[in-house]
């Protein structure tokens, strides 16, 4: 029988722990949408988070079903922001690529100047016109 107990303990602060867990990242997740949201004044932000700490439960859940759908709506603005950063960074370091006269004309000062010799001048010249 003594097994039994300790199993059904097990189980029961599993389940605990896991609830925990889930109210700390579900707390973290509405308090950096409550921070980022932009349509909201200062003092209904601070009504809120006064709210989710004196009723953490009850808070969470009014919070998500109130504004769930702007915090999702939030999330897809910021990731398509995210998305056209990244495209335009690809096509600033895209267009950056020289030619090959560019590149034939820039080993060719470097032979100039003697900072290569004519064998690496040959096989830069050969790998731009690749």
């Amino acid at each position: 029988m003594e097994f039994f107990a300790d199993f059904w303990d097990i189980l029961l602060w599993s389940f605990w722990f896991f609830f925990v867990f889930v109210m700390i990242m579900l707390m973290i997740r509405v308090f950096s949408d409550l921070f980022v949201d932009k349509s909201m004044g200062g003092f209904a932000k601070t009504i809120w988070v006064l709210f989710i700490i004196l009723l953490p439960m009850v808070g969470l859940l009014v919070y998500v079903i109130a504004r769930g759908r702007g915090m999702a709506e939030r999330e897809v603005e910021k990731v398509a922001d995210m998305q056209s950063m990244q495209d335009k960074y690809i096509q600033q370091v895209a267009s950056q690529t020289t030619s090959p006269a560019e590149q034939i004309a820039s080993a060719k000062g470097l032979l100039d100047s003697g900072a290569i010799s004519p064998e690496e001048f040959e096989t830069l010249k050969a790998k731009a016109l690749a």
